[in-house]
């Protein structure tokens, strides 16, 4: 039976103040969301309660009447385009434009700026789908669903409630197209599974079945030239089942979500699950998680690429993980109801992150003169500290206060946290900046009184990066131990004079070099071991001018290896295929003075940068408190009276975004957060 979607010009209605009840998971609550959903569905109840009538009567199947309330009961929380010509309209379009031209990225450009001049403003034109939702779609969805649960053999063994939660839904995302997907998607990714016998045991179990499937999808967007994107901002999504199939370019997201779909539509037990940011990040991430045949969650890592199996990213902290579900999350509908300051937490998102980290249930101290500012004292907040535009706080997730304690659960450990209230205008600190560390143990950072007149307790430093050093930042720098500056009078070096051995990571950006007369041939030795593995490599005079000449190196080096030491860029590298006799160097053209030399190691561009511009700033309590501008010189950034115990950051107004928090202490460390 082909669906249809019912068009309507009604305006949404204001949904959640028709939940304003007391949190349950109670039949007769149950019932109560039904009977709201069936008001608010409005003129469109009639095509609702069509459904209902279908199983009592036609089709008396009690789980399949017992799915359908549930998926009208929760279907208010669940959003649609408005305008469904335009939308499609658009697919069309996009359709003539996926596959062609001459990449991905062409594509989504041109997508793009026909998403911003002729479909402006669609993605804000939305409807709950109990205003749109026919009883032909529902139906259809319902019973195909049903049909995979119950006749494939690596889904009869779900529980009623694990098939309503991975398989049911009508929708994967929120404004996904109420079109055929299921039957669309599985024609299409299902041809491996067809052509392996159904004795064969891998096949019939959920976790080879799914890679199966995975292999297919990657296989078939590999085909079509696909390439996962990290733009801030591209064209209107794809949500339709006919944009899935021919899908060359999206976030990670995009890719995850057309995947979960796919699964489902195969009868696959499968959710996304995503963090907002991760904890030394301001930047998050999605993937996709399914059911196996023992029950257990398996938890994927990057996107459709991978298939289940690997460790979950070991070095990353997770403050907080959320799982996109359908069923409303009545704790927040209840939170949007009595809030004086609603937070857009997404209402059918269910928290997961004990399943990726170790958590705590956290009673924080507060501070007096701060909350007596609150204009609400029933809710706080618990805010992590991210890049946007320069140091702000992200909020994670509310709680409340209660005898001036403010209190949240499930929170991921090893991390830096604050507490948030709302005074009336905006969201203010309440709390001091603190760490909850890997023990569960709470330590807070008691920022020093600037308006007390006490003297501050300061130390002077010198700062090397504006962000935390990764392993791989830190082998890459070690890979300079051992190498060496070299001039000679020989294009092969021979008597090669050395001039400097590198034996600390922390090297000046100038090496001063002394030797006896001028040279024509001047190079960097890397050390064995280490597969050439620089940055940037340049010789300079005595006044710090940079001298040019020909780029030269070891004849298993190529002429783009060679260009990438010389290329002004920070991220690409001179390495070669070969851990020993790498070199790198200038033929002057002539006999000539060189008096300093920069070698750069590979790294991910968060050192400072000679004639960058940067700002210190240190958290006071209230807000970030400048400490001034310099332009670094070389390649540290010197301070004087730095306050100790306090948080700090260091913003690079001349490029990246990748800044983190940190705590300078009294030996001069520093701990990055």
């Amino acid at each position: 039976m082909k669906p249809r979607v019912r068009h309507t010009t009604l305006l949404p209605l204001i949904l959640l103040v028709l939940f304003s009840l007391a949190v349950s998971v109670s039949c007769s609550q149950d019932n109560l969301y039904l009977h709201y959903a069936l008001k608010a569905a409005g003129k469109n109840k009639s095509e609702l309660k069509a459904v209902l009538r279908h199983y009592r009567t036609v089709d008396r199947d009690p789980d399949k009447l017992r799915a359908a309330k549930y998926l009208i009961a929760n279907m208010p929380a669940h959003n649609s385009y408005r305008d469904t010509a335009a939308i499609n309209s658009y697919y069309r379009k996009a359709l003539e434009i996926l596959g062609t031209g001459p990449s991905p990225d062409w594509q989504r450009d041109t997508l793009r700026q026909i998403s911003d001049r002729e479909f402006a403003g669609i993605t804000r034109n939305i409807i709950s789908d109990v205003e749109v939702m026919t009883s032909d779609y529902l139906i259809y969805s319902i019973d195909h669903a049903f049909c995979q649960w119950r006749t494939k053999p690596w889904a009869k063994h779900l529980t009623y409630e694990q098939f309503r939660d991975w398989i049911l839904p009508y929708k994967v995302t929120e404004l996904q197209s109420l079109d055929a997907w299921r039957d669309t998607l599985s024609a299409h990714y299902s041809d491996s599974l067809s052509t392996i016998p159904a004795t064969d045991y891998e096949r019939n179990t959920i976790y080879g079945a799914i890679e199966i499937a995975r292999n297919e999808i990657h296989t078939k967007q590999s085909a079509i030239g696909h390439r996962v994107m990290w733009e801030d901002r591209g064209s209107i999504p794809m949500r339709s089942a006919a944009t899935w199939v021919r899908m060359t370019y999206g976030s990670c997201m995009d890719y995850v979500i057309m995947g979960t779909a796919v699964f489902r539509s195969l009868g696959f037990p499968a959710a996304v699950d995503q963090v907002p940011c991760w904890g030394r990040n301001s930047e998050g991430h999605s993937w996709y998680v399914f059911l196996d045949d023992r029950g257990r969650e398996q938890i994927t890592i990057n996107s459709l690429i991978l298939g289940a199996g690997m460790q979950f990213y070991p070095y990353e902290c997770i403050p907080k993980v959320w799982r996109n579900t359908y069923t409303i999350n009545r704790n927040l509908v209840k939170y949007r109801n009595t809030a004086k300051y609603v937070y857009p937490f997404e209402l059918c998102q269910q928290d997961v992150t004990e399943r990726y980290n170790l958590t705590s249930d956290l009673v924080i101290e507060t501070i007096r003169e701060q909350t007596a500012k609150l204009k609400d004292r029933k809710y706080v907040y618990i805010s992590m500290a991210v890049n946007s535009d320069g140091p702000q706080w992200r909020v994670l997730d509310y709680g409340t206060l209660k005898r001036g304690k403010a209190l949240f659960r499930n929170m991921g450990r090893n991390m830096l946290y604050i507490a948030l209230g709302y005074d009336g205008h905006s969201l203010i600190p309440i709390s001091h900046p603190f760490i909850l560390h890997k023990s569960g143990k709470i330590e807070y950072i008691n920022n020093q009184d600037y308006s007390s007149g006490d003297s501050l307790k300061t130390i002077s430093m010198d700062l090397r990066r504006k962000y935390y050093e990764s392993y791989n930042v830190v082998d890459m720098r070690r890979r300079l131990l051992g190498g060496k500056l070299q001039c000679s009078d020989s294009s092969e070096f021979k008597d090669a004079l050395t001039l400097y051995t590198i034996e600390d990571t922390e090297i000046p950006y100038l090496i001063e070099l002394d030797a006896d007369h001028p040279y024509r041939y001047w190079r960097y030795l890397t050390p064995n071991g280490s597969w050439g593995s620089i940055s940037e490599l340049s010789f300079h005079d005595e006044n710090g001018n940079k001298l040019t000449g020909k780029g030269i190196a070891n004849p298993e080096a190529g002429q783009d290896a060679i260009d990438r030491a010389y290329d002004g860029n920070l991220l690409s590298n001179f390495e070669i295929n070969q851990p020993d006799g790498n070199w790198v160097g200038l033929d002057m053209g002539k006999p000539t003075v060189v008096r300093y030399a920069s070698v750069s190691p590979r790294s991910d561009d968060n050192d400072i940068c000679p004639g960058n511009e940067y700002e210190l700033f240190c958290f006071d309590g209230q807000g970030w408190r400048s400490l001034g501008y310099q332009v670094a010189e070389g390649n540290t950034l010197h301070y004087e009276g730095i306050p100790l115990n306090t948080l700090l950051w260091v913003r690079n107004y001349t490029r990246g975004n990748n800044e983190r928090p940190f705590i300078v202490k009294e030996n001069g460390d520093i701990e990055w957060w």
